[in-house]
């Protein structure tokens, strides 16, 4: 196990025999900062969306994955039916749909 954190770290082993725990540490602080600025920041994306998902309801406008603009009509489970333009309705899966255009204003403004 210490050849193999050595072989990682490119570090030579140490002459005493003793555990090189500097090279462990680095590993460490690596996957630290992996999940603080990486894996934490989608975790809570992926909550806000799941949560924005859960909420919508009739009249809401939306945002599909493929770029239609419409407004909901009916809401079954995972089923949204979207009115993208006078009598045109079309029906698309929940998961499909993105944010809210207001949200995509504000956006683009910042």
């Amino acid at each position: 196990m210490i050849n193999f954190l050595n072989f990682i770290m490119l570090m030579p082993p140490s002459e005493d025999g003793s555990q090189n725990w500097s090279g462990f540490l680095m590993l460490a602080m690596v996957i630290v900062v992996f999940y603080f600025f990486m894996i934490r920041p989608q975790m809570k994306r992926q909550k806000e969306l799941r949560n924005f998902r859960e909420s919508l309801a009739k009249g809401d406008k939306v945002v599909t994955n493929g770029g239609i603009y419409g407004k909901i009509t009916a809401i079954n489970e995972n089923i949204i039916s979207l009115e993208i333009s006078k009598d045109v309705v079309i029906k698309i899966d929940k998961s499909a749909v993105l944010k809210d255009p207001a949200d995509l204003q504000q956006q683009q403004q910042k």
